[in-house]
């Protein structure tokens, strides 16, 4: 089985462009169900050995663990794919994980900032440092377009438009799309290019990078989180805080504002209507707690 899941995650880099954080999930998922072999049928079987009543038993497994349902159905979804995968390459006649039934995940609501919040966190690096220069640069980015931490560490000087006021952006899947920047980001960068020092002699990888850390080279996804980290301990905002979040509060204060759903879904680079959806929930939900606080004949405020 072993040799047929490295195929299949080929595959998957290959064929499908899947990205490395998708491949670094999918491997650790297969971690587990090896694990669980091992500890309970003695060894990791070929891919044709392996049987819905094993899959069964892994299942129940997770769940003795108490893994939540969201991983459960993670590591289900990675095992059908797999095995579809093994049928359509007649490695194996039938897909065994097809019977199995997914746990039901209720979604939760995104956390994001208010604009008041939000406009705390993007004013709180130092305006007279090269390194606070650059983390308001990166904060107003991430805001601005609504970028997902691995697209921001990705985007490079030669992707910025400055006279359209775009940039070039790799999303998930190594799809390009272009994302709009609004005249503070605009500006944040400008400041930031301003200061900006490559390495002396940098690698192919780091030369055209947007954002680089202290030694001029491209930071890491690692990087934001812990710089952000720090904001947060000084503003005082919620630690539940993540990068993440500011491209949940871009997404809901667009509709807020009034954005249509389906170009909030082209500027996030959702591939799927539905994701996108999930914003309109948070708006519906501030509006109903506004209509409650404040209307007299409210639920809540009524007589």
């Amino acid at each position: 089985m072993l040799s047929t899941v490295n195929a299949f995650l080929r595959h998957l880099h290959v064929e499908r462009n899947a990205s490395d954080l998708t491949l670094k999930s999918y491997a650790e998922d297969f971690e587990s169900f090896y694990d669980y072999l091992r500890e309970r049928c003695g060894g990791v079987p070929a891919a044709v050995e392996v049987t819905t009543g094993m899959l069964r038993g892994y299942v129940a497994y997770l769940h003795e663990c108490q893994y939540a349902r969201t991983t459960i159905a993670r590591r289900l979804a990675c095992l059908r794919s797999f095995f579809r995968y093994t049928t359509r390459e007649s490695i194996t006649e039938a897909n065994p994980a097809q019977a199995l039934r997914t746990p039901r995940v209720g979604r939760k609501l995104p956390h994001f900032l208010t604009t008041e919040q939000t406009a705390q966190l993007l004013e709180s690096p130092p305006a007279n440092d090269p390194m606070g220069l650059r983390d308001r640069a990166i904060l107003e980015t991430m805001y601005s377009a609504g970028l997902r931490v691995a697209e921001l560490v990705s985007l490079n000087v030669s992707g910025w438009d400055r006279e359209a006021n775009i940039l070039r952006v790799m999303g998930k899947g190594r799809k390009e799309r272009i994302a709009a920047v609004g005249r503070y980001a605009a500006k944040a960068l400008d400041r930031w290019l301003e200061v900006r020092i490559p390495a002396p002699d940098p690698l192919p990888e780091h030369k055209d990078a947007m954002f680089l850390n202290r030694f001029g080279e491209r930071l890491t996804t690692r990087s934001i989180g812990r710089m952000l980290e720090k904001h947060l301990a000084t503003t005082g905002l919620n630690r539940l805080t993540t990068p993440h979040t500011l491209r949940h509060s871009f997404a809901t204060h667009l509709l807020d504002g009034g954005a249509d759903l389906r170009a909030v879904q082209e500027m996030l680079g959702h591939k799927s209507l539905t994701t996108t959806q999930i914003y309109t929930h948070v708006s519906t939900r501030r509006l109903r707690e506004t209509y409650e606080h404040a209307h007299p004949h409210s639920a809540t405020t009524g007589g």
